[in-house]
């Protein structure tokens, strides 16, 4: 039976990946910080399950890291661990580079200790997958798609944090030989996504009727891709990806941001519709625009397609469609987190 530690396991993706991992039989050792944004609730059907650990902690406390790694030993560390929003990380983006880089860092240098005290096969088939994020690039014109050789560019703190540890990656296997693999993948989206995103935060205002805020003309695009596809395409990457390379994970489905609020609006009528009936597009209101609001995001995954044959099992319709109904049938998950009372309980680790 096949080990991991995941880092980051209680958040959106990573929590995600982690039910998926265990649900095939793999053995998780989930350790996560329990920031706003990890939630214990996502993991409660995973209650007494032997094939996951979790362990409340800090990928930046590398005394724990690497007693986690000499007990559990692990073949690979997933490395989703990450402070992601970015309105947050234009308030406080000392916070981002706390975790994004300098946790990454230490997180890095325990694997790459424990990596070194194993053996032959051990030592042949271990990997660091680090996941990541298509911001690094920066902003796209009307044309064109991100591909592994993009330059970098970010324009926010958060995106800016992540491409520093990007580089740290690849830096440690240039330097030392850590076998890394690095996925950078568009706008997730599907169940237990924090109601501070788009998707969620909108299913939430539109089910009370309340104004649906959108960032400027509501004309930015972004490439939306199926929360169960990028944890299977990282799986993928994990299991045959090439040492050293970077996987690009798209859904092929751009979309403008005003698209997908009016996809929504469409689901929410069909399915639970105002008292008063009237159309939920109505409820539209543009906002103030983000600082440095990226235009255009675009995933080219054609690497990934070609060498590991993994291809996106939804549409952006289909995905959207069973986004709108998971909350629709968890409100009792999104209410613990609008409360709060989400972070009144802890996992033992």
């Amino acid at each position: 039976m096949k080990t991991l530690l995941v880092t980051g396991g209680a958040g959106f993706i990573g929590a995600n990946f982690v039910l998926q991992a265990v649900a095939d039989g793999l053995h998780v050792v989930n350790l996560d910080k329990l920031t706003y944004a990890g939630n214990p609730d996502t993991l409660a059907s995973l209650h007494g399950n032997p094939r996951h650990v979790f362990v409340h902690g800090d990928i930046g406390d590398r005394a724990l890291v690497s007693r986690l790694l000499a007990e559990h030993r692990p073949g690979a560390v997933v490395n989703f661990a990450a402070e992601s929003h970015v309105d947050r990380s234009i308030d406080g983006p000392a916070e981002f580079v706390q975790t994004n880089v300098v946790g990454t860092l230490a997180l890095l240098e325990a694997a790459r200790d424990y990596w070194r005290g194993l053996e032959g096969t051990a030592r042949d088939a271990f990997r660091f997958l680090h996941v990541s994020t298509d911001e690094v690039y920066g902003s796209l014109g009307d044309e064109g798609k991100f591909t592994e050789q993009t330059a970098y560019a970010p324009n926010s703190p958060y995106s800016a944090s992540k491409a520093a540890s990007d580089h740290l990656v690849r830096a440690f296997h240039h330097t030392y030989g850590l076998p890394v693999l690095t996925t950078n993948c568009s706008n997730n989206y599907g169940p237990y996504q924090f109601p501070e995103k788009l998707i969620p935060l909108v299913i939430q205002k539109a089910l009370a009727g309340e104004p649906l805020p959108v960032y400027g003309d509501g004309l930015n695009i972004r490439d939306w891709l199926f929360v169960g596809d990028h944890c299977s395409a990282i799986r993928r990457v994990l299991d045959g990806g090439r040492v050293g390379e970077t996987y690009n994970v798209g859904g092929n489905a751009e979309r403008t941001n005003i698209e997908v609020v009016e996809a929504i609006c469409t689901l929410l009528d069909a399915r639970r519709p105002l008292a008063d009936r009237s159309p939920r597009s109505s409820l539209i209101t543009f906002v103030k625009d983000r600082p440095g609001h990226d235009r255009r995001y675009a995933i080219d995954s054609r690497k990934l397609q070609g060498e590991l044959g993994w291809r996106p099992s939804q549409t952006f319709e289909s995905g959207i469609a069973q986004t709108v109904d998971w909350y629709l049938e968890h409100q009792p998950w999104v209410q613990r987190v609008l409360d709060g009372s989400y972070r009144m309980e802890r996992l033992g680790s």
